[in-house]
């Protein structure tokens, strides 16, 4: 027989896998960073094709780089994730892409010819996407 504590545990385990599934089902990772990221990641600074840098991204910081024709890149590294806050580009294409954080994404500033690359991160699990 099932006793009334038992429905109360099987009840707390369904709420707690529930919870996890809308989650990941309605991609709001954001509370799920902090177990996402993983030790050892780096964001590589590629400037004309030349490593520039290369900061790990368990430091929080906002970094400028500033070239001497003029041309700056500012992007901030916090919780793991790496986003281009700012650019001297006319487009600003680099600033509005998503944040990242999995091995070998990048952010592309093709008019200041600045990469920033993930290295020795998570792996992303999901190849592509298709909507």
């Amino acid at each position: 027989m099932i006793k009334k504590n038992d429905f109360i545990l099987i009840g707390i385990i369904l709420a707690i896998v529930l919870l996890i599934w809308s989650l990941s089902f309605f991609k709001l990772n954001w509370p799920m960073k902090f177990f996402m990221k993983t030790e050892g990641s780096k964001v590589r600074i590629t400037v004309d094709g030349q490593e520039y840098k290369i900061l790990d991204l368990d430091k929080d910081t906002t970094f400028s780089i500033e070239q001497e024709n003029g041309k700056f890149n500012t992007f901030e590294i916090q919780d793991g994730y790496v986003d281009m806050i700012d650019a001297s580009c006319p487009d600003k294409i680099c600033v509005h892409q998503k944040e990242i954080h999995y091995d070998h994404e990048t952010i592309v500033c093709l008019p200041n010819k600045v990469v920033l690359e993930i290295i020795d991160g998570q792996v992303n699990e999901v190849d592509s996407v298709a909507n």
